[in-house]
């Protein structure tokens, strides 16, 4: 439910990055989960290896938009230099007030830096540092939990394995008693 929130708010900033990273991460989820329930424990460890990467991508984002190692929030990097689109929460988080300036001769129409924002009570960044920060807590714990599943699989397949072996060997010995 978390990263169907977050994709809705990075349609609405037209962010390609991210939307793809979220589709992909919503699809493994539901490998996972389908893996689960089903007794798949490759879909499983498909998740635990997905739910590394988001964790890194996560990280990503956080120093992306708190602008860590030269990188910086107003570039075009987050919609693959398509468009000047920025984070939705930009113009629209808690308490903004939007005000659009008219351009000047020199500028273009549709560039942003002709919208004013005031009065925000939490920065966009931050918004967005949150998001990230929620996802990366939530992929920890599902990868813990993904973890814990496989070995409780692994288990069961041991035991299944051990006992299809025992059974095996009664057979062959009850077959060999009775020629």
């Amino acid at each position: 439910l978390s990263a169907l929130e977050r994709q809705i708010f990075d349609f609405l900033g037209f962010q390609w990055a991210p939307i793809l990273g979220n589709f992909l991460h919503i699809i493994v989820v539901i490998l996972g989960l389908f893996g689960t329930i089903q007794y798949r424990p490759r879909y499983i460890v498909v998740y635990t290896v997905w739910s590394a990467l988001w964790v890194t991508w996560n990280v990503f984002i956080i120093c992306f938009y708190l602008e860590v190692g030269g990188l910086s929030k107003d570039t075009d990097l987050m919609t693959f230099n398509i468009s000047v689109h920025r984070s939705w929460w930009r113009e629209h988080g808690p308490g903004c007030v939007r005000r659009v300036l008219p351009p000047s001769a020199h500028g273009m129409m549709d560039d942003y830096t002709y919208v004013s924002v005031t009065g925000c009570i939490v920065d966009f960044q931050y918004l967005e540092v949150i998001h990230s920060a929620v996802q990366i807590l939530l992929s920890l714990v599902g990868f813990v939990y993904a973890c814990y599943v496989i070995s409780i699989f692994m288990e069961e397949e041991d035991t299944y394995s051990c006992d299809v072996q025992i059974f095996k060997y009664l057979f062959i010995w009850r077959l060999q008693i009775v020629e």
